[in-house]
């Protein structure tokens, strides 16, 4: 029998109970929980684009609960119990410098969440400056990341067209 894969993008989630049934999702900034219930071999992974969003009054955290929440609940309607869900967590790293850490608050907000509901996270890698790639079995609690680190010119290095030797001109 061959692995199904579904793939879950912002704002999206996934959940199954199938051994050969896998999720996956890329991430920067975003932030994934991936919950699962040992005993009755169930879980689901989302993808938070923003767990915070800002209103004229202040910071709201209904986006992220509201994710974790509906997330909680499909596990639940597959045969989980509340009270064994663990958690890994995956994201929420700064992609470009200089601007507003928003995978900070995103990782903030979802260790947060699972310490006040009571669920265990069993690990998690949160923060960071690069991409992840997540793969998540949901009925073991199994998880897979591959990180991305690619290679940056900052602005401040000089490439010298003669260090280079091939005629190539960088603007």
């Amino acid at each position: 029998m061959s692995e199904r894969r579904v793939h879950i993008t912002q704002g999206e989630r996934a959940v199954g109970s199938s051994s050969q049934f896998v999720i996956s999702t890329i991430l920067g900034s975003c932030v994934s929980c991936c919950l699962w219930d040992p005993e009755a071999n169930v879980g689901g992974m989302n993808h938070m684009l923003l767990t915070v969003s800002t209103k004229s009054s202040g910071a709201c955290n209904l986006a992220g609960i509201n994710a974790m929440e509906l997330l909680i609940n499909d596990v639940l309607k597959l045969g989980a119990r509340r009270d064994r869900l663990r958690a890994k967590a995956f994201g929420g790293a700064r992609m470009v410098a200089g601007l507003s850490d928003i995978g900070k608050v995103n990782s903030t907000f979802t260790l947060e969440f699972l310490e006040t509901e009571g669920i265990h996270c069993e690990g998690h890698s949160l923060g960071g400056d690069a991409a992840r790639h997540i793969m998540f079995w949901p009925s073991s609690g199994r998880a897979l990341q591959k990180i991305r680190r690619d290679e940056v010119l900052l602005a401040e290095q000089i490439v010298h067209d003669e260090d280079q030797g091939n005629g190539l001109e960088l603007f």
